[in-house]
């Protein structure tokens, strides 16, 4: 699985943490996208899309481009993100 990365995301506006792989060809607003819709239907509609929503590295709190393609951040397996 090279193509993908292991990451661990973090809503806190539902207080919940999802394991997730990402695939690293994909620029980070289209998996912003893909991840605010999986955990709208995961949670039934718990989560609010906004529409507005940002990932943070929650180590260093870099705040990761909408244009930059995932394989050209500094994301690897393991890393913790935070979709607010």
């Amino acid at each position: 699985m090279h193509n993908k990365i292991l990451i661990v995301l973090e809503v806190p506006s539902i207080e919940k943490n999802f394991n997730v792989f990402l695939p690293i060809n994909k620029k980070i607003s289209s998996l912003i996208v893909l991840l605010t819709k999986a955990i709208s239907e995961l949670t039934a509609g718990g989560y609010k899309i906004r529409g507005n929503e940002r990932l943070y590295n929650k180590i260093n709190g870099l705040k990761y481009e909408g244009d930059i393609y995932l394989k050209d951040s500094d994301l690897s397996n393991g890393s913790i993100v935070i979709l607010i």
